[in-house]
């Protein structure tokens, strides 16, 4: 089985599993531009989790390879005719380059998650390609994309290493104890049966690990189609979990007049509540400014006793702050994949 070392030092095998690009939504779901097709430098390095300049040095040490799996750096006529089809529709949503734009194919970002060595989800692709590598090999041809961890084959393995265990080598004991020129043999036998035993139970362990890190996964492309959604979809989607949630009288306010409060509703509990939505790009930041005036609108305006800032980007370490010191709830693009998954919001419970 590929190590991931091996992965990290070898070319070769990260070429042998290039074509993988699902993993990356497998393990988390990575936003596209408006083209559908690629992201930019940041938000590569915002679905790494890293500096943008992290991912600049790695593109000047591997620009060769990063090039041949679908970098590309556009420039002059072909940079302009890029912004006017897909970042001008979206002012305020994506940056507006002035002289060069770095775009990375889907198997560009896959070829950084195998030479990113100081981040924790480029850590988690490579765990999964390794994975699914080893299913590719341990199962039998054509049968690989029936279903990865086949939930009959797991309970098969579990009665064979149990037959082995509780029938077969009781048996082979008692034989032993009975036996006499055939012992050696009877000997080598049973060690080579406890061998297969243990061997199954290994296996079988490993198939459970990997069905629950599935199971725990986000489904692929929550967040994609967030970041497809214009800011009234986007409000009605919030709107919509927050219903699913058992709260009552759920009421999308956004829009001109809305005075700084997009949803209003009920707890289960009969508390008021009042919600922000803020679809931004996921490379961008909730300041602590637009914190400051959520807290005047939620808490003086409508005296609200659940606040919440919902946002498909992240906060800054001084929004966040503020919040808490405010009681403003701010579910940010991890926590908000989770609720949108399935995960209630512990603050309306």
């Amino acid at each position: 089985m590929i190590n991931e070392s091996a992965l990290l030092e070898s070319k070769s095998l990260r070429d042998s599993v290039l074509d993988r690009t699902d993993v990356l939504d497998k393990v988390k779901a990575l936003s596209l531009l408006p083209d559908g097709m690629h992201v930019t430098t940041a938000m590569v390095a915002a679905y790494f989790d890293v500096a943008e300049t992290v991912i600049n040095n790695l593109l000047s040490r591997h620009r060769q390879e990063l090039t041949s799996n679908g970098l590309q750096v556009l420039r002059g006529s072909e940079l302009r005719e890029f912004k006017q089809l897909n970042l001008s529709p979206y002012p305020g949503s994506y940056p507006q380059p002035r002289s060069s734009l770095a775009l990375w194919s889907r198997r560009a970002v896959l070829n950084v998650a195998m030479l990113l060595r100081d981040s924790d989800i480029a850590r988690q692709v490579r765990a999964y390609l390794l994975d699914m590598e080893y299913l590719a090999r341990t199962q039998p041809a054509g049968t690989q994309n029936t279903h990865e961890h086949d939930a009959l084959d797991a309970r098969i393995d579990q009665r064979i290493a149990d037959t082995l265990g509780k029938t077969v080598v009781p048996m082979f004991n008692a034989l032993i104890e009975a036996s006499g020129e055939h012992r050696r043999e009877l000997l080598d036998l049973r060690a080579g049966v406890q061998h297969l035993e243990h061997r199954i139970r290994r296996h079988h362990a490993r198939l459970q690990r990997l069905e629950v890190a599935v199971e725990n996964r986000p489904l692929p492309g929550t967040m994609a189609a967030m970041d497809a959604m214009n800011g009234r979809q986007f409000e009605n989607h919030i709107a919509s979990l927050l219903d699913r949630d058992s709260c009552t009288d759920v009421a999308v306010q956004g829009g001109w007049g809305d005075r700084g409060i997009d949803i209003t509703a009920v707890t289960p509990d009969g508390r008021r509540v009042a919600v922000q939505c803020k679809r931004f790009a996921p490379y961008q930041s909730i300041t602590s400014a637009e914190i400051q005036k959520f807290i005047g609108a939620s808490k003086v305006l409508r005296v609200s006793e659940v606040a919440m800032f919902v946002t498909t980007c992240r906060f800054t370490a001084e929004a966040a702050g503020i919040a808490a010191e405010a009681g403003i709830t701010v579910v940010p693009r991890n926590l908000l994949e989770k609720w949108s998954t399935g995960e209630p919001l512990k603050t309306l419970r």
